[in-house]
């Protein structure tokens, strides 16, 4: 995970803990562990995109930080989480209908010491419910706090829950969470260092959280895969001045609209793997037969966010090409493809099917924030928001 080249160390004392801190918790530097090896699974291989002309992309908004996670209240407001890496003022914001972004839900939740019952400490996964309860996942990693879950009741502007999260490790970095849409329960990705990677499962009648799949080969980074966006390698200054370079488990997690299974895979890794939500939530299966439930669906490129249509088509959002890629079950979803593409998209995420019907989506410019470039941010403002049409009921597809 450590590539030996002697580089300067690091001017800035920020940006020395930034690292030390992140490289530890995220990437299990200094103290990680082999992977254990695991049997063969079933999975595709990667085969070559083909692009998708003729699409429209509209940006729909400017977000005032790096975004980390997005989701729409049933007003049709954004509501974004601010990525932790580039320190933001406030861990999550509104945009109201005036076109003003605010904190949210209320500056007292995100003020340190302000007495508020659940401060917000570092947000990424947001996403709201039928009903408009937000749900904020609060990795507590930097200020280190304890982990939770908080849900805002959007409609009838009060807190409706907060869940703190126990099943965790030293090292998780809880990054994403998707919503069944049948039952009350939550998933959770975990990336933690790589190798120690899980889901976390959430039952939101009972508030108790569980951990599977910790260490499986469906959750766990590929140390054959790197990132590199905007033609430069991701690397992290490390404070004895080395290079690091980031391998990070699972990350984009999604259920589909019946809430049957559940599609997760490590950023760092070419298979987009799914599981039976059904075998997730019975806590009396040993780890092995949880295990045994997963199943290779089909490539999938580097990316933190994926979201599915109606028609089960999933959408990926491809960080090192800085496009919206798709796969379909009309061919089986073996192929990867383009879907709409623009270099206005640096480091996309946050994807999410609206109300409207529209795919909205976000660019973080992630890779140029301080963490990746010893300390110093690197962005050009604004923070495009996106909305695009996901693809035509019964669309078939050339290949050249």
């Amino acid at each position: 995970m450590i590539l030996g080249k002697k580089l300067n160390t690091m001017n800035s004392a920020t940006a020395t803990r930034l690292s030390l801190l992140f490289l530890i918790v995220l990437f299990g530097l200094p103290f990680s562990s082999p992977a254990p090896e695991f049997p063969d699974l079933k999975m595709p291989t990667l085969p070559g995109f083909f692009n998708r002309k003729g699409d429209d992309l509209q940006e729909t908004a400017q977000a005032p930080a790096g975004p980390g996670g997005m989701c729409l209240l049933p007003s049709g407001e954004y509501v974004i989480s601010c990525h932790q890496f580039f320190q933001p003022q406030n861990a999550v914001m509104k945009r109201t209908k005036a076109g003003k972004w605010v904190p949210f839900p209320n500056k007292e939740m995100n003020t340190p010491g302000s007495g508020s019952p659940a401060v917000l400490d570092s947000v990424l996964g947001v996403a709201c419910d039928s009903k408009g309860i937000v749900w904020m996942l609060d990795n507590g990693r930097r200020s280190e706090k304890a982990p939770k879950l908080v849900g805002w009741d959007s409609k009838k502007n009060k807190l409706h829950k907060v869940i703190p999260i126990m099943a965790v490790k030293p090292t998780s970095f809880l990054r994403n969470l998707t919503l069944d849409p049948e039952e009350p329960y939550i998933y959770i990705s975990d990336p933690a260092d790589g190798f120690h990677s899980a889901l976390i499962v959430v039952n939101l009648e009972t508030n108790a959280a569980r951990r599977v799949l910790e260490g499986h080969r469906s959750v766990q980074m590929d140390r054959n895969v790197y990132v590199e966006v905007e033609g430069k390698a991701l690397e992290v200054f490390r404070p004895d001045g080395n290079i690091a370079t980031p391998l990070t488990g699972v990350s984009p997690i999604a259920v589909d609209r019946k809430g049957r299974w559940l599609f997760f895979g490590p950023r760092n890794g070419q298979t987009l793997f799914k599981i039976q939500t059904d075998f997730l939530k019975r806590t009396d299966l040993p780890a092995s037969s949880v295990e045994a439930k997963v199943v290779g669906v089909c490539p999938k490129p580097i990316c933190d966010s994926i979201a599915i249509d109606s028609r089960d088509r999933i959408y990926f959002g491809d960080i090192a090409r800085g496009a919206i890629d798709f796969t379909s079950d009309e061919d089986q979803f073996l192929q990867l493809r383009i879907h709409i593409s623009d270099p206005r998209m640096i480091w996309p995420g946050g994807l999410l099917i609206g109300s409207d019907g529209n795919l909205h989506f976000f660019s973080s410019q992630l890779n140029r924030s301080g963490f990746f470039n010893s300390g110093k941010d690197t962005t050009s403002p604004p923070f495009h928001l996106f909305k695009t049409k996901p693809l035509p009921t019964g669309r078939r597809f050339s290949f050249p």
